[in-house]
């Protein structure tokens, strides 16, 4: 059974012996003893004394003894102490800042190449997995909706925003519509638009239906009804990201099994779990760090995932990140995504 910690936190010396433990863990990957903790931790304190002190860190849930093994490594509550408390993150040289402005210069023809180029930083740098998704299109004004019928009780919707950017998508309807109640319906909704996004127009379509729906002729009711399978697969829009250097987790050894690793690479194939994570992180403010299970995603159990949010103008855009196994060395990972994120929303604001 593991206990808290007591209310006035880890003593100095825990903490001290704590940080040595972790930092040779991140270093070496081998469970750490007694002997490697005097030399390494700067303090004089005899062997019985550190055993002491370790099986308290692991009574507290900070560390624990893998098999029979008579050294320790952390938990991700060690981590996440570590991370929070412990760590001292040093800013990027002028040297490592300039490189990766180099490699985001903004001469990559697209945004995606500039996304792409960005996780392939990420990835090289950290010699992890490096994942950006890719900028979202700042909320738009609506000034036109037009349809167009197809077949199967299909319909092409070409939708104009801004007055100059236009989208198309192809809907599926219930029932056909023909040319004449399509024009009608696109007549009723560019009508109700009058400079309102699509979110708002879907505010004020269900206003009406709530308030004036027995009123409605049938006309307003199609309408209605081909406006919400817009809004429907509207909704089912989601982030995208671009990964690099998944292969590189191969030679971790926390992550080398071979079910691990499938099941890790099936993840990263069918990104819900992963786009979940990063979609939390875009409101966040600066950079979020994801010990363990702390993700809430099983098959993220032994990783962690290091992001922060990106900007284009005033508004946040995208996330980019670093995913690899919690014995990382946060102290190098963190202030590299820091600067990759800022760096990339300042390539951006170069090609508006």
């Amino acid at each position: 059974m593991v206990n808290d910690a007591p209310d006035d936190a880890l003593s100095e010396r825990a903490q001290q012996l704590l940080r040595a433990l972790i930092e040779n863990y991140i270093r070496d990957g081998q469970p750490v003893g007694s002997r490697v903790l005097s030399r390494d931790s700067g303090l004089q304190l005899s062997s019985a004394t550190i055993r002491n002190v370790m099986a308290d860190l692991e009574e507290w849930g900070f560390v624990t003894s893998p098999h029979t093994s008579a050294g320790r490594i952390p938990t991700d509550k060690g981590y996440r102490f570590f991370v929070d408390t412990l760590l001292q993150v040093q800013p990027l040289d002028g040297a490592a800042v300039t490189e990766i402005r180099r490699q985001l210069d903004g001469t990559h023809d697209s945004k995606k190449a500039l996304v792409a180029a960005a996780s392939q930083l990420l990835s090289s740098v950290t010699h992890l997995a490096g994942v950006v998704t890719l900028p979202r299109t700042p909320v738009a004004t609506t000034t036109q909706i037009e349809f167009v019928g197809l077949s199967e009780n299909r319909v092409l919707v070409i939708l104009v925003f801004d007055d100059r950017e236009v989208q198309n998508r192809i809907i599926q309807l219930e029932r056909h519509y023909s040319s004449e109640e399509l024009k009608r319906a696109s007549n009723y909704l560019n009508a109700q638009l009058r400079g309102r996004t699509l979110a708002q127009l879907r505010a004020e379509l269900l206003r009406q239906l709530r308030e004036t729906r027995e009123g409605m002729n049938q006309m307003m009711l199609d309408a209605i009804a081909v406006a919400q399978r817009i809004f429907a697969d509207g909704e089912k829009e989601r982030l995208e990201y671009v990964i690099a250097g998944e292969t590189n987790l191969m030679g971790v050894a926390e992550l080398s099994s071979v079910e691990k690793l499938r099941r890790l690479f099936e993840a990263f194939n069918e990104p819900r779990d992963v786009l979940h994570l990063l979609d939390h992180s875009l409101g966040a403010a600066g950079v979020q760090i994801f010990i363990g299970h702390e993700s809430g995603y099983q098959i993220l159990d032994d990783c962690s995932v290091v992001t922060a949010p990106y900007t284009s103008g005033d508004s946040v855009v995208g996330v980019l990140g670093v995913i690899g196994p919690t014995r990382m060395a946060y102290e190098r990972v963190i202030p590299i995504v820091e600067m990759t994120a800022k760096l990339l929303g300042s390539a951006l604001n170069l090609r508006r």
